[in-house]
């Protein structure tokens, strides 16, 4: 059996991996995935409803980049009965290519704001909600 703090990890192990399975199979069927300003380029506050909406929209939204990595942080989970609030801290990591060729990492600080819910005795995700504290952009050296 899973355990509610194991979803965040898990979710940045499918993205990080392009798992489309993966990131769909930690949501609930009505999840709610809420994209604040910040990471919508202009187009406001986005809800993507649904595990297979929101997979695709994960991974169709990172598709273009060389890769990332999403650091889990401090995460705090609060449970009663078979429903859990949670606030999770992310660095995730946005590998691409700059226009004059050199890597770079677009690093988001996130924190998940999630309500999780145990079905069928398995803990998923039934709404998270980004909110973004800080950006940076630099180059690296990737291998």
């Amino acid at each position: 059996m899973n355990e509610p703090s194991d979803l965040p990890g898990r979710y940045a192990v499918a993205v990080d991996t392009r798992d489309a399975d993966g990131v769909a199979a930690l949501f609930t069927p009505d999840a709610e995935f809420v994209q604040p300003p910040a990471l919508t380029r202009g187009a406001g506050e986005v809800v993507t409803v649904g595990a297979a909406a929101i997979a695709a929209a994960v991974l169709g939204a990172t598709a273009h980049l060389k890769g990332t990595h999403h650091a889990v942080h401090q995460v705090v989970v609060d449970v009663v009965e078979d429903d859990a609030s949670a606030v999770v801290y992310c660095l995730a990591h946005h590998l691409y290519v700059g226009r004059d060729g050199a890597a770079r990492d677009n690093a988001v600080a996130i924190r998940y704001l999630d309500t999780y819910r145990r079905v069928d005795g398995r803990w998923l995700i039934a709404r998270r909600a980004l909110a973004v504290d800080f950006t940076e952009d630099r180059a690296v050296t990737l291998p």
